[in-house]
This record gives C-alpha cells, structure tokens and sequence, in this order.
C-alpha cells in the first residue's frame, strides 16, 4: 500500500520508525516473493483438488481466495504449512523450495507462520493466558518475557482484560481474536487465515477484518485470507488503516488520496485459478461464474 503522508507503520514490536519503513520499500528482500505455487497439483483419488496453480504473495500484501466449499481454498494452507504435500509442482517460502522439506526442516518453516483456525482452536482446558503462551512454553522462553508477550498480543486483539478467563466464558468473536493473538505471538512473517469469521454475525465478523487490515498495513505481514464471504472481501480491499497524530488506528476508505496495491483476489475454479487481481477487476467481470459467485445472478 503506498503511505498518505503523516501517516507512521508500526510493527507488532513498535521498534521501527516509518523513515525505516520507506528506507526498506526497495530492499532486495522485498522483492521476492514471501509465498509462491509453481504449478501445483494435488488430487485425492480421482478428485483433482488443484490443476497447475501458480500464485504469489509479495511481502506485506493479502492475497485473499476465493472459491466454492471444497475447491481447495483450505488446501492451499495446508500445502503451505506442509501438512501435505502436492503430486506436482513447487511451493516456495521465503525464497526456500520447501516441497521436499521433512518434518524437522518444516518445523522451522512454521516458525515465521501464524495460523488462524476457523473455529479458533483454543485449548478449551486453559485459560486465555496458556492458550496464547503455548508456544512460547514449547519454545521455552523465561516466564517473565512470556507474560509481556501474552499481554502485548492480547492488547493487539483488545482482550487483555480476558486474560484469566476460560474459552468457555467467551463470545465467539473473542475465541477466534484469541486464536489470533495465539498466532502473532512471536511476530510471524506470514499469517494464513482460514475462513476466520465464519458463523459470526457481521459486526464480529468486521472486527476480525479490521485485526486482519491492521497487521497488513501496520505491520508489514504477508497473509492469506480464504473466504466466501464477499463482505469481507470488501472490507479488506477497499479500507486501510492509519495512526493518527494521537497515535490511534484509524481506519479510512481507499480514494483519491491512496491506492491500494498491498490486496490481491484469487479465485479457484474447478482447479484453477479463474481470476486473480484487484476488486475492482472482479465486481467488473462479465464471466457468468463470477458474477454468480459475487453478485448472486
């Protein structure tokens, strides 16, 4: 996203300066792809699930996907996060071929990945707090930076005041903001959301997507965001998010000031990618598939 002026990008560790920020807009390493599918093919039985996608994700964009239940939109994470591998094809993290990767070489992989489930995933038998240290308690980090950590992702979600609570004493939107300081803890380089706002009313539903704005064009993390549901496709492509001169997040639509160039939309058909681009491309299309998928008719 190009930066209106005045305007400052805050990392989750608030340790870089926006004159940082523009210094590494050119950087060698921003450049490469973060996420990227050579050909990839992958079928189960004689279902074909994906047929030769190929995509990227730059660094600091969301590419968000779209597609039919069951069209390999939750498949793609899972190849990413090498829970499975593809019948064909490269998939590429950070510049790493890690298609042949085995488990040990994955497991570092999945250090620069959040992961935001569906369902938010908690441990339903622990409190908000050792839901969003267990990582850090498998990494072994001291007590004391695990506290700070918990309650600096928590702050990020605006459920700090939750942190003794039980999953079962939570709304559903808290869950899965819960699932999400759970996944930034550590400040990944990439997060993957999968369907994050499924089953919640659109309030919620718009508070998830603003989570998801804020760490793209604040923080500077990649992520893919699998979806159907075409509000939150709005929301994500045509909003960004600003600190103000009282240092607030402001949230402001995309206009004659700023063009966004940090959203991409792919859309999977039948196994392929049927469309990938900006949301103004897609709500144009003539193509009787989309226009049904995105209008209704």
């Amino acid at each position: 996203m190009l930066a209106d002026d005045g305007k400052r990008a805050l990392p989750l560790s608030d340790e870089i300066e926006f004159s940082d920020m523009e210094e590494a807009i050119d950087a060698p390493e921003r450049v490469a792809p973060v996420i990227e599918f050579r050909d990839v093919c992958l079928a189960f039985d004689e279902k074909v699930i994906l047929d030769g996608i190929s995509f990227s994700v730059r660094r600091g964009e969301t590419k968000i996907i779209l597609g039919r239940s069951g069209g390999g939109k939750s498949t793609i994470i899972r190849l990413i996060l090498g829970l499975i591998k593809p019948d064909a094809g490269r998939i590429l993290i950070d510049g790493e071929d890690i298609t042949d990767y085995d488990e040990p070489e994955l497991m570092q992989v999945r250090q620069k990945i959040g992961m935001v489930f569906q369902e938010g995933a908690l441990f339903d038998s622990l409190p908000v707090y050792e839901n969003v240290a267990y990582r850090l308690r498998e990494q072994g980090v001291e007590e004391d930076e695990v506290e700070a950590e918990v309650r600096r992702m928590l702050r990020f979600v605006a459920l700090e005041d939750a942190i003794d609570k039980m999953p079962s004493e939570l709304s559903g939107g808290m869950r899965r903001r819960v699932g999400i300081a759970r996944a930034l803890v550590g400040d990944p380089e990439i997060v993957l959301f999968d369907e994050p706002t499924a089953g919640l009313d659109p309030p919620t539903a718009r508070t998830i997507c603003e989570l998801a704005i804020k760490l793209r064009d604040l923080h500077d993390v990649s992520s893919i965001f699998v979806t159907h549901e075409m509000n939150n496709l709005r929301y994500l492509s045509s909003e960004y998010a600003v600190i103000d001169e009282n240092g607030e997040v402001m949230f402001e639509k995309e206009g004659e000031r700023l063009c966004m160039i940090n959203t991409e939309i792919m859309m999977l058909r039948d196994g392929k990618v049927g469309f990938e681009g900006k949301d103004e491309e897609l709500m144009r299309s003539e193509d009787p598939y989309i226009r049904t998928f995105v209008h209704g008719k």
